[in-house]
């Protein structure tokens, strides 16, 4: 887990190229769309509707599964987000003859109380990236939107750095709370000192995470690259690291550093800047709060209010509905 961009792509798979886990290319929304478009899954009414749309789903098609021995356990097991994400895994790992498995999922850095809750076992790998880095290639992918007023390229990456702020302090804040079950990767070590921090890792998952054996697999993005900036490399290796001191001019740099400086230097980067280049503008200290309280709102509605109900569900790609899944669920 961890902000959009931060190497979670990168890290899950390697991961599955250590051997011993379940290979699961899938999406399990469980928490972000599902529970908040079709409600709780204590109501067994509410676990239909989330089966039936999962089903339908890239993300079950991925799984490899039989649809109807994975609807029974779920219809008749799960209670809770936790529930789900167990029993799909479980059932895919078992059909793989994988002793264990790892969930991709970089927006669970916001609810790590919430997935403890439901999924005491679980263990929480936070990897985390120069904020300015982020900053960047959010922006260029447009993977985050700031408010129309915001949208001038400083101000538009300033409320990019503020959205990385918000979700790193909210997957510290929750890891706090579980110590011995959370630990943290820093991009930057794993791309430079791979072994170390594999090994670290490995210690903290109890798994060997071989370096050359992860090597030799490179599935997903080892082999291929996610960089936002791939169209660029034309066949040569892409250095992800520092890229924001080539491409960000100096008054975005002047302005991301002054409005989130300090969660750069609490996660070990410098600041490139002298505090007389990089003082906190009247607006950016406005932007701060705002942004702050506005994506704390935004997850909260999503949880608490019938607004989960507008969740977005392009991500999951849907096919139409089987007519026989549907008689089968309303009978």
């Amino acid at each position: 887990m961890g902000c959009h961009r931060s190497g979670t792509n990168l890290l899950y798979d390697m991961l599955l190229s250590s051997g011993g886990f379940a290979i699961y290319r899938g999406y399990l929304p469980i928490y972000k769309i599902l529970i908040p478009r079709f409600g709780s899954m204590s109501s067994r009414s509410h676990r239909e509707k989330i089966l039936g749309t999962f089903l339908r789903s890239k993300g079950f098609r991925r799984t490899g599964l039989d649809a109807e021995p994975l609807s029974t356990r779920i219809l008749n097991e799960c209670r809770n987000g936790g529930d789900f994400i167990r029993v799909v895994m479980d059932s895919v790992a078992r059909s793989q003859g994988a002793p264990r498995w790892a969930v991709y999922d970089p927006d669970n850095v916001v609810r790590v109380a919430r997935v403890k809750r439901d999924l005491p076992n679980a263990l929480f790998v936070h990897i985390i990236r120069d904020g300015r880095d982020i900053a960047l290639s959010l922006k260029k992918m447009g993977g985050f939107a700031p408010l129309p007023w915001d949208r001038n390229r400083t101000e538009s990456l300033v409320a990019t750095a503020l959205y990385w702020q918000w979700m790193v302090r909210k997957g510290r804040a929750g890891g706090r709370k579980f110590p011995a079950d959370y630990i943290e990767v820093r991009y930057e070590d794993l791309i430079t000192n791979p072994r170390e921090v594999l090994g670290k890792l490995g210690g903290f998952i109890d798994h060997d995470l071989d370096y050359d054996r992860i090597q030799r697999a490179s599935l997903g993005r080892l082999s291929e690259t996610n960089s936002s900036f791939r169209e660029e490399g034309r066949g040569e290796t892409l250095n992800p690291l520092g890229r924001w001191k080539e491409r960000l001019a100096h008054a975005d740099v002047a302005a991301i550093e002054a409005t989130v400086g300090d969660c750069l230097r609490e996660n070990g980067y410098e600041l490139s800047l002298p505090d007389a280049e990089r003082r906190l503008r009247l607006r950016h200290l406005w932007m701060r709060g705002v942004y702050r309280t506005l994506l704390d709102s935004k997850m909260w509605l999503r949880l608490n209010t019938p607004v989960g109900r507008l969740a977005n569900m392009s991500a999951l790609e849907l096919e139409e509905e089987p007519a026989r899944l549907a008689e089968s669920l309303r009978s």
